[in-house]
């Protein structure tokens, strides 16, 4: 009975877990450093990213996981140069319909007491669909699918310090219930840049956007639409597109 009960949990489990995805290393700078993995086994070793909980969706962009996935400070960090790419990497990831948006956020304090908490987060990167169709495989994490990867340019302005960066991406396959996964990891941007992006660029995680937001209500199955608008505002001008 014992056995037949795990065995029918396992079932049940299966389809959600592979159904989703989260980011579980990054390539800065040409070195790899190996993400957080909640569902590897065996002892976590430390990392560069947030601890997170799973890799099952958010749907309420008030939930407090909306931030980094429900993780917390990690124990390392990562060098990198202000210009130079970082690409965050997905062991899986499932979904084709939905922007990739990348944020950062600066700890002005040591990293031990930065959680990303307050306004302070700024887009540096975000792709939503390309062409003129909502429901079709023309978006961001689609790219993502195929490579299980996504690069962003660390910019080049950027003023030096410590920052929080984070991954979002935003899958809009499900009618009327958008679903979002991000994962945070710490970084150390060094350059001669000294920009920082003024508040009108800074948002607050939870909460950059309202529920209704046309961006995450969207119904790419009806509407006319032709163009999409990711939520949470545009990038700092200046800041670099996709790579």
């Amino acid at each position: 009975m014992i056995l037949f009960r795990v065995l029918f949990s396992a079932l049940i489990l299966a389809p959600t877990t592979a159904g989703h995805g989260a980011v579980t290393s990054y390539v800065i700078g040409g070195t790899h450093y190996p993400g957080y993995d909640a569902l590897a086994a065996g002892p976590k070793p430390d990392t560069i990213q947030f601890p997170w909980e799973s890799y099952n969706p958010i749907f309420n962009v008030t939930d407090p996981r909306m931030r980094c996935n429900g993780g917390s400070s990690a124990a390392l960090s990562a060098p990198v140069r202000a210009g130079d790419n970082i690409t965050a990497v997905w062991k899986q990831w499932t979904h084709q319909q939905g922007p990739v948006m990348v944020w950062l956020f600066r700890c002005l304090k040591d990293f031990g007491s930065c959680d990303g908490a307050g306004k302070g987060w700024f887009k540096i990167d975000q792709m939503g669909m390309w062409g003129q169709i909502l429901n079709s495989n023309n978006w961001a994490t689609a790219i993502v699918n195929k490579n299980l990867e996504w690069s962003s340019v660390i910019p080049k302005n950027l003023a030096s310090g410590n920052y929080l960066i984070r991954h979002e991406l935003l899958s809009l396959h499900q009618k009327n219930k958008a679903q979002f996964y991000s994962e945070c990891a710490q970084i150390v941007v060094a350059g001669d840049g000294t920009a920082e992006p003024p508040e009108d660029f800074l948002y607050t995680i939870p909460t950059y956007a309202p529920q209704d937001d046309p961006g995450i209500a969207v119904d790419i199955f009806t509407s006319k639409d032709t163009t999409y608008t990711c939520p949470g505002g545009p990038l700092w001008p200046g800041f670099s597109a996709s790579s």
